[in-house]
């Protein structure tokens, strides 16, 4: 990391909000890097310190009068004045770097935890983790512009559940049997949930198997005594 805005998306990946992060001015930092981290190569956030940044990397014409020795501002308001500012200064580098698509992956994330897809929808939706909530996002655009709901359910199914196994049955009843590969928990009943909601084409039933598999012939895996799921 070397920018203020990887910083905060770092955190925001490992869940660590802005109001958690104070920035400061270093009083000692290399003229070639704007954070100023005692270990240089560190990827760590250790949020309960003030990161230490050099201000003048990019915004010497901001901060050069705030730090220079004529300056009689009081220290404390200096440095929640810089911590306010820089904050400010990253949202704008971070809002600068999204493209199209993330600006409506931003409106459908706002739209799902303001209840337009359902309260359970969005109670569910916290439940995932920041990468999964992207990819979660990222199929539904997928799915707004391609409408291919059979594709996007089976391709964020085996995201989200890396070992599962897919089925899709389409002789007399369409069905999908979808096989995860351990035991069944609440969390992950609930995520399957929510992608079944957003994906499953009308018609579908999806049948889940957690831990064991149902039995199919040839298929010597399947076919263990005592761990044959009923189908």
């Amino acid at each position: 990391m070397n920018y203020i805005w990887e910083l905060l998306i770092k955190a925001e990946h490992q869940g660590i909000t802005k109001k958690e992060i104070h920035f400061t001015q270093a009083q000692n930092f290399s003229p070639y890097m704007e954070l100023s981290p005692l270990i240089i190569n560190t990827q760590l956030i250790e949020h309960d310190h003030p990161i230490e940044i050099n201000s003048y990397y990019r915004y010497f014409e901001i901060f050069k009068e705030i730090f220079h020795p004529n300056c009689e501002v009081n220290e404390e308001i200096k440095e929640y004045l810089v911590d306010i500012v820089i904050h400010f200064l990253a949202e704008i580098d971070r809002m600068q770097g999204m493209n199209k698509r993330e600006y409506y992956i931003r409106f459908l994330s706002r739209e799902i935890v303001n209840h337009v897809f359902g309260k359970q929808m969005s109670d569910i939706f916290y439940t995932f983790e920041k990468n999964e909530q992207e990819l979660v996002l990222f199929n539904i655009l997928r799915l707004y512009r391609t409408g291919e709901t059979l594709y996007l359910l089976k391709d964020t199914m085996k995201r989200l559940f890396t070992n599962c196994t897919i089925y899709t049955k389409s002789e007399g009843t369409d069905e999908v049997l979808l096989y995860i590969g351990k035991e069944k928990n609440g969390i992950d009943e609930a995520k399957i949930l929510f992608v079944q909601t957003l994906f499953l084409p009308i018609g579908y039933k999806l049948e889940v198997y957690w831990k064991n598999h149902f039995g199919i012939i040839d298929v010597e895996e399947t076919m263990q005594i005592d761990r044959i799921a009923l189908y």
